[in-house]
């Protein structure tokens, strides 16, 4: 594994953008949540209710963790940061799409919509080759007695 490489830290945010699920892991406990990566500000945002475990965590100490394996982003990657309430009501509305409605009784004016904020510290990335490229990395090394080439992996500080 390579330590801290600055030009996995772009292909992370590069494929982030394709991530729809991810789970956030909060004092232990991961729970599911559609992650919104913006990479010009450097954080990770999701759209909660009032009152669940991630939006009381976001109000505390904030430590947390996301874990992301989406096969189809060919992203892998386990990520420590701090968690947030943010509130930035523009940036809600940037963001806001049919899934996040379907959560709230009222939409987007629910008055229990919160916005939280991820803001990555550091992250072990494994950028892979995908479906095809995996498969092919397979046969060879079962024809050549070599390790696959699985892609990139390595540790980012954000």
């Amino acid at each position: 594994m390579k330590d801290y490489v600055t030009d996995l830290n772009k292909v992370f945010w590069d494929r982030a953008e394709g991530v729809h699920v991810a789970m956030l892991d909060i004092d232990g406990r991961a729970m599911p949540m559609a992650p919104y990566a913006d990479k010009g500000e450097g954080l990770i945002w999701f759209i909660t209710a009032e009152g669940t475990e991630a939006h009381k965590a976001a109000q505390g100490a904030g430590r947390a963790r996301l874990v992301v394996s989406d096969g189809s982003a060919k992203l892998h990657a386990d990520i420590s940061g701090s968690l947030t309430v943010a509130d930035n009501a523009d940036k809600l509305d940037e963001l806001w799409s049919p899934v996040a409605a379907a959560w709230f009784e009222d939409g987007r004016e629910d008055e229990d919509v919160r916005l939280l904020a991820f803001r990555p510290t550091e992250a072990e990335v494994w950028a892979t080759d995908g479906g095809a490229g995996f498969l092919y990395q397979i046969a060879k090394a079962n024809l050549t007695d070599s390790t696959p080439d699985a892609g990139d992996h390595g540790k980012v500080r954000f």
